[in-house]
């Protein structure tokens, strides 16, 4: 597979996650950073897309503990991301 390809398919992967709250995190985190991903990364998010959306709203939430194999530098970044910025709720 291509990288081109790749890139495609974890872009709408991440856009059409069918939870909302998911979709509009895990989409908006692909847009902000999906291009600049090293190949570790990028591995690292097709793992994490694996995962039930749920799951990873709460993990991004601190709702509950990220698992092992999912906490990494790429988790991380996800966790720091955010997708609706503050200043828009004034």
């Amino acid at each position: 597979m291509t990288d081109d390809i790749r890139l495609k398919r974890l872009h709408y992967r991440a856009h059409h996650r069918g939870f909302k709250e998911a979709d509009l995190l895990l989409g908006a985190f692909a847009d902000a950073h999906l291009a600049g991903l090293a190949p570790g990364e990028l591995s690292a998010l097709e793992a994490l897309l694996e995962e039930q959306d749920q799951d990873i709203y709460d993990w991004y939430l601190g709702k509950s503990p990220v698992p092992p194999e999912h906490d990494t530098p790429l988790f991380a970044l996800l966790k720091a991301f955010e997708f609706f910025p503050r200043a828009s709720w004034s």
